[in-house]
């Protein structure tokens, strides 16, 4: 996930275009082989062995080689062997940047120098236990909407560009946070989390971008605007907000409930509080993630 907030960092310092980064991502993405592609290679685990790791990842909000050591597929030894084997995103999408003569290897250790100075992060940490570094950049990235990010916000938004990352790719980039109490919706799919921390989440996209995002969900072609589109959306958003709560409930006790996901139907979405919204740039399209949380957490 670094390199999503470093290539926000890039673009909001004009270092390079929104095109030339999405190309530079697309490369490093190619060249980023997965945890369970590795382990096939080695001959740890079988085919059918990575599927149930995937499957498993979509009702708990845990790491592949975690669920891999939990079901007996993979030990820690292993593990860390193969990740080993993976390069950091964010090195890659700086290779990928030096690669396509965007930028130079010595603009490239500058850059990497000042933002980790301006985000105080003397290190960066690939671990199962980086989360700490993760919500720290989740909330300076925030800061700009001048209002800070309850406890609950915080894993929230982590879980769900997580989630981007594990379902439909990890090639996007972030455009700036704002808040707003109006939004002008194209197809938006909503869902309310009620409890002691509620809130409304709202997916919107074009229909054009939404084929192309229920593609890479999916795992399948699409080709025109229909329900399994419409179900793909509905389903990944259920699916964040389903795994968000098992999180709260294992870990802090709280217990919320889902309604069911809906698809808006006003033009304009008006909103009771100030409502974060939260652009993220694919090749394929921008997708509008919209959080409004109705009470003070």
């Amino acid at each position: 996930m670094y390199a999503q907030f470093f290539g926000n960092y890039l673009l909001s310092h004009g270092v390079v275009t929104q095109e030339q980064l999405l190309q530079a991502m697309q490369k490093a993405a190619t060249e980023k082989i997965k945890l369970g592609t590795l382990a096939i290679h080695a001959g740890y685990m079988t085919a059918d062995e990575v599927e149930r790791i995937i499957i498993l990842q979509t009702h708990q909000d845990r790491r592949f080689g975690e669920l891999a050591i939990q079901e007996g597929y993979l030990t820690e030894a292993e593990v860390s062997e193969l990740l080993k084997a993976q390069q950091p995103d964010f090195l890659l999408l700086g290779q990928a940047l030096v690669d396509g003569n965007m930028i130079d290897n010595k603009q490239l250790q500058d850059l990497i120098i000042r933002y980790q100075s301006e985000n105080e992060l003397s290190d960066f940490d690939y671990s199962a236990d980086a989360k700490e570094q993760i919500d720290q950049l989740i909330e300076k990235f925030f800061v700009v909407a001048e209002h800070p990010l309850s406890d609950y916000e915080v894993p929230f938004l982590r879980l769900f560009l997580n989630n981007l990352i594990r379902f439909i790719g990890d090639d996007f980039t972030l455009a700036a946070p704002s808040l707003c109490k109006e939004y002008p919706r194209n197809y938006c799919v909503s869902q309310q989390i009620i409890g002691s921390c509620p809130m409304n989440t709202f997916l919107d996209m074009s229909q054009e971008t939404a084929i192309a995002f229920a593609s890479r969900y999916a795992d399948e072609l699409f080709t025109e605007f229909d329900e399994y589109v419409r179900s793909s959306l509905e389903d990944f958003l259920n699916l964040n907000n389903g795994l968000f709560t098992v999180n709260l409930s294992n870990e802090d006790s709280v217990e919320l409930i889902l309604t069911p996901p809906v698809t808006e139907s006003p033009e304009l979405l008006v909103f009771n509080v100030e409502t974060y919204l939260l652009p993220i740039v694919y090749p394929f399209g921008t997708l509008y993630f919209l959080l409004e949380m109705t009470k003070n957490s």
